[in-house]
C-alpha cells in the first residue's frame, strides 16, 4: 500500500552527532517531523523511520509484531553509528519503549537518550485478556490525536489492531525488565496530562533505569501527543541542549588529553611557558568554559 501524506520516513545528513527518532504505536513520522527538522536544521544527522505496519491503512498493521518494529529502528541505528560518532536515540509513546530497548542493548553506541511520554504498560482490564480476545474481536478505536492545541491532528489509524496491541504489550513486559541495563544519560519529557499513556509509566521509567545522568521535564499544557502540542518547543530546545551538553562533556577529557601532551612536547619549553605564566591558560578551567558556552550554561 502507499504510504499515506505526511507519513514518510525522514533522514537528513549533517555531521557527526546522529540522532534516531521512533515514532508511536499507530502512528507515523509525522508526529515527529517538526523534531526531526529542528534537529537537522542545527547540522545534526537524523533518522526518522517509518516502522513496519505503519503510515498505510490499518489492516497492514494486523500482520506485523514488536520484532518487526524493533528489528527496523536497530537497522537504523546501526546504520547511524557507520555514519555518526555520537549517537543518541529518542522516540513518543511506544517509540520511547523501542529508544530505551536500544540504549539497553547496545550500551556504550548508544551516547543519550531522549524519551516523550514513554509507554511502559499495556493499561485496562482488557489488556489481559488481549492474549484470547484478539481471536474474537479484530479491532478497537483509536488513539491518536490526544493533542490540547487546537486544529493540530496527528495522523495515525482510526483503529487498533488486537494482534498488534497484544504484541505491544508483549513488547512493553519485555522493555520493562530490561530498563535496569539502560545506564546512559537520559532526558524524560511527560505531560501530566495525558490521556493514552498515564504519568504512573514515566515514574516507572524512571525509578527502573541505572542512569545517574537524568533529567526529568514536566510538559504542563500539552496532552499525549507532546510534540505537536504546545510544549513542542520546549522538547525541541531542551533536546538539542542535552545533545550538545553531553558531546561537549565526552569531547572535553580527549582535549584535555591533547593538551597535556603539548605541554610536555619538551623540558625546556615546559619550563618557559610555567616561568612567563602561559601554561596556566591551558587546562581544564578553559575547557568548561568553552563546554558552558556550547550549551548556554
Amino acid at each position: 500500500m502507499p504510504v499515506l501524506p505526511g507519513a514518510e520516513p525522514f533522514h537528513h545528513e549533517g555531521g557527526e552527532v546522529g540522532v534516531l527518532l521512533c515514532h508511536g504505536f499507530t502512528g507515523s513520522p509525522q508526529s515527529l517531523r517538526p523534531w526531526a527538522e529542528y534537529l537537522a536544521e542545527r547540522g545534526l544527522t537524523v533518522a526518522l523511520p517509518l516502522l513496519p505496519g505503519h503510515g498505510t491503512r490499518w489492516e497492514d498493521l494486523r500482520p506485523t509484531g514488536w520484532q518487526d518494529w524493533y528489528a527496523e529502528v536497530d537497522r537504523e541505528l546501526r546504520t547511524l553509528r557507520e555514519r555518526c560518532t555520537h549517537v543518541f536515540v529518542a522516540g513518543l509513546s511506544m517509540g520511547g519503549a523501542l529508544a530505551l530497548r536500544l540504549a539497553a542493548k547496545h550500551g556504550d553506541a548508544v551516547a543519550g537518550v531522549m524519551v516523550v511520554n514513554p509507554a511502559n504498560k499495556v493499561h485496562g482490564p482488557a489488556a489481559h485478556a488481549l492474549p484470547l480476545l484478539r481471536h474474537f474481536v479484530p479491532t478497537t478505536k483509536g488513539i491518536t490525536s490526544d493533542i490540547a492545541k487546537e486544529g493540530v491532528e496527528e495522523l495515525g489509524y482510526s483503529h487498533v489492531p488486537l494482534h498488534a496491541a497484544h504484541s505491544l504489550r508483549t513488547f512493553l513486559r519485555l522493555v520493562d525488565g530490561e530498563l535496569p541495563q539502560v545506564t546512559q544519560p537520559l532526558l524524560l519529557l511527560h505531560s501530566p496530562r495525558d490521556h493514552v499513556v498515564p504519568p504512573v509509566d514515566s515514574e516507572r521509567v524512571l525509578g527502573r533505569v541505572s542512569s545517574t545522568d537524568v533529567t526529568e521535564i514536566l510538559l504542563e499544557q500539552s496532552h499525549h501527543v507532546a510534540t505537536l502540542d504546545h510544549d513542542a518547543d520546549r522538547i525541541f530546545e531542551e533536546s538539542h541542549a542535552f545533545v550538545t551538553r553531553l558531546v561537549a562533556g565526552s569531547d572535553a577529557p580527549r582535549a584535555t588529553e591533547s593538551a597535556a601532551a603539548g605541554v610536555k612536547k619538551s623540558d625546556a619549553e615546559s619550563v618557559q611557558q610555567s616561568d612567563s605564566g602561559s601554561a596556566d591558560r591551558i587546562g581544564p578551567g578553559s575547557l568548561e568554559q568553552r563546554e558552558g558556552t556550547a550549551t548556554g550554561g
